[in-house]
């Protein structure tokens, strides 16, 4: 919505404006780009107009949204097969990219992902580490606890421990204020 009204401020016609992208109708001035900048900058958006930039994020944003909010089914997906096909390009293309523009390769990238939702689903304490392996698509638990050491330096047990004595430390915090 504050893309739309950007550009209709502006008097900048469009035919559509989606997460990510804007299509617009005319060739826009150099002086239209630089207030639609500083416009979308306001409110906290950035314009984004190098290509590979464009692409980058397109590739975080599948990637999280693959991960992070599809909860009904375990992810069971090629994501290199995903990506190409969702992108239209070759993935050895994406992934020299994303590894030439972030620093860190698409894989690496995944694998971070996949464990900050490990962490969060521990924290929730609804799912056993099994459940919770299944639900990332992991072969075994040990392959996500191998893979949340070497992000983390922890196990997900002692990592789940520490949420414990944090909660129980503060609940002993706030037992001895109602004392007082």
């Amino acid at each position: 919505m504050v893309v739309k009204s950007e550009l209709k401020r502006l008097g900048i016609h469009y035919t559509s404006v989606e997460l990510g992208a804007a299509e617009i109708l005319e060739t826009i001035t150099a002086e239209q780009r630089e207030k639609l900048r500083k416009g979308l900058h306001c409110s906290g958006l950035e314009l984004m107009d190098d290509p590979k930039a464009i692409l980058i994020e397109k590739i975080k944003t599948i990637i999280i949204e693959l991960i992070h909010y599809v909860d009904d089914e375990p992810i069971k997906i090629n994501f290199s097969v995903f990506l190409s096909e969702k992108l239209n390009h070759n993935y050895t293309y994406l992934s020299n990219i994303f590894s030439e523009v972030t620093g860190i390769t698409i894989e690496h990238f995944i694998i971070t992902h996949r464990i900050e939702r490990a962490k969060e689903l521990l924290l929730y304490n609804e799912l056993t580490l099994s459940e919770i392996a299944y639900k990332l698509n992991y072969s075994s638990v040990a392959h996500l606890s191998n893979q949340f050491k070497k992000i983390t330096g922890l196990t997900p047990s002692f990592f789940k421990q520490l949420k414990e004595k944090k909660r129980n430390t503060l609940e002993f915090l706030s037992d001895q204020q109602q004392d007082l």
